[in-house]
């Protein structure tokens, strides 16, 4: 059996130790799934309300600046998946490239985080069902939200980029009306946004935003681009992967950049009032229904609550992945492991990680949201680092030789990246509600698994790294 088999009865191989994932999509499906993981509305809706609270109408170049570091990251994404698609995602290629103990160390990340983002996003379903139906209990619709996608991530991947594809069409839809809204009836110009930038004052005022409030806003809108790298997980399930992964980091965080930047602007000039949208609880609320009316937010409001569900699949689909691939890996105990690496032998999919990942998912609903965003605000940063270093290792030692992308203007993109990962990480510090504590628990977490590998694994001998893209 050759890696790029198709047959269904290829995708698990004679050697059930040695587990393929079955590679069914083309460029466009992984685009879907990727680009549903980011949820350009999402980050509209959900994320971009707080870098206008905390910039105003400088949030317009917090998110242009984002954009340009997030090349810098897309680039590295890029560079290392063309060498490594595999499906452990980031903890697989630091490992190969870095060390095998600081790609366990992004394992113990990345995992948390990703087991956490699933209720993060899904407790946003609730919301926005909330305009129509106020009486919903939220944590209990996020867990039947993640419950639905769960089911839905077991089955084949085809069925789920098609899925994943046709939401996201819907999402993209809704940011269009937004961007509309916004541009066919201007209340100021783009120069205003870019030379003369305000912020909410006192009383209902407005001020000079400065440059120390809108570099603290970019920061929030990094994440809103964040989620490219997520094709990375779905690279075994790629054709020609180690080609199409880098076209699909550069492609979603295009398409990402304008679809969610292009909303932004038009909001930032459309609003009737920029004290009014700075004051409002909901300023995407405020702004469609000071422009269109209630009845064409409360059509959004649906659609932002499907955009949410769709999100919460993609994220199960590639946290299903992961949790794989660390069966796959032999990094629990045998039974855990071999249970992990399982594969659906009708639909192909890691079921039983995907059940996994669902599970913990829903439960985490009910946990208290500021725990969830005080453990999940930074861990990001860290990984981004140690793909950084892993960048930049790969080309001296020679690991990375084989990428069939090189990035322009090497070493630039990782160098620029992780001086903006470190501005980031400086300004989580000087915030004692969340930044400070989060950065706490990233190096607990870092530690606790750091332990894990020098106790259980090194002791236990070789920690197998497998992937059948190494075959490739």
């Amino acid at each position: 059996m050759t890696p790029h088999d198709t047959s269904p009865s290829a995708s698990v191989p004679a050697d059930a130790a040695h587990p393929h994932l079955h590679r069914g999509l083309k460029l466009l499906g992984t685009l879907f799934i990727t680009l549903s993981a980011i949820s350009p509305a999402s980050s509209v809706f959900i994320i971009a309300p707080g870098v206008i609270s905390g910039a105003g109408s400088g949030a317009f170049t917090a998110f242009l600046v984002a954009g340009v570091v997030g090349v810098f990251m897309a680039f590295v994404y890029a560079e290392l998946g063309s060498a490594y698609p595999l499906s452990g995602g980031e903890y697989a290629i630091v490992a190969r490239t870095f060390g095998r103990l600081p790609g366990f160390v992004v394992l113990g990340l990345f995992m948390v985080t990703q087991l956490l983002i699933i209720a993060v996003i899904a407790l946003g379903v609730g919301t926005y069902l909330a305009v129509l139906f106020p009486s919903l209990h939220a944590p209990t619709v996020a867990a039947v939200t993640t419950v639905i996608a769960t089911v839905l991530a077991v089955f084949d991947i085809k069925l789920n980029a098609w899925v994943t594809g046709i939401f996201l069409a819907i999402e993209m839809v809704a940011l269009v009306v937004v961007s509309a809204l916004g541009f066919l009836n201007p209340q100021r110009s783009l120069t205003d946004l870019v030379l003369h930038p305000v912020v909410a004052g006192q009383n209902g005022t407005v001020v000079a935003a400065s440059a120390g409030v809108i570099g603290a806003a970019t920061a929030v809108a990094l994440f809103a681009y964040n989620g490219y790298g997520a094709a990375v997980y779905l690279g075994e399930e790629t054709q020609d992967a180690h080609r199409g992964i880098a076209k699909t980091i550069l492609w979603a965080l295009g398409i990402t950049v304008a679809a969610e930047l292009i909303p932004v602007t038009a909001v930032l000039m459309g609003s009737p009032s920029l004290p009014g949208l700075f004051g409002a609880s909901n300023m995407m609320e405020y702004f469609i229904t000071a422009r269109a009316g209630s009845t064409l937010n409360n059509v959004i409001s649906l659609v932002v609550a499907l955009a949410i569900f769709n999100a919460v699949l993609a994220i199960i689909l590639v946290t299903a992945r992961m949790i794989f691939s660390t069966g796959r890996d032999t990094t629990w105990p045998s039974p855990v492991s071999r249970a992990l690496a399982s594969i659906h032998p009708r639909y192909g999919s890691p079921w039983i990680a995907t059940i996994g990942a669902g599970v913990v998912g829903a439960g985490f609903c009910y946990a208290d949201e500021q725990f969830l965003l005080v453990v999940t605000a930074t861990t990001i940063i860290a990984v981004y680092a140690a793909l950084c270093v892993s960048t930049i290792t790969g080309r001296r030692n020679g690991s990375t030789a084989h990428a069939v992308y090189r990035m322009p203007w090497f070493p630039v993109a990782p160098i620029l990246a992780l001086v903006a990962i470190g501005y980031v990480a400086y300004r989580n510090f000087l915030d004692p509600a969340v930044g400070r504590p989060s950065l706490y628990i990233t190096v607990g977490i870092a530690v606790v698994f750091a332990a894990y590998y020098m106790l259980v694994l090194r002791r236990r001998g070789e920690w197998e790294l497998r992937g059948a893209a190494d075959d490739d």
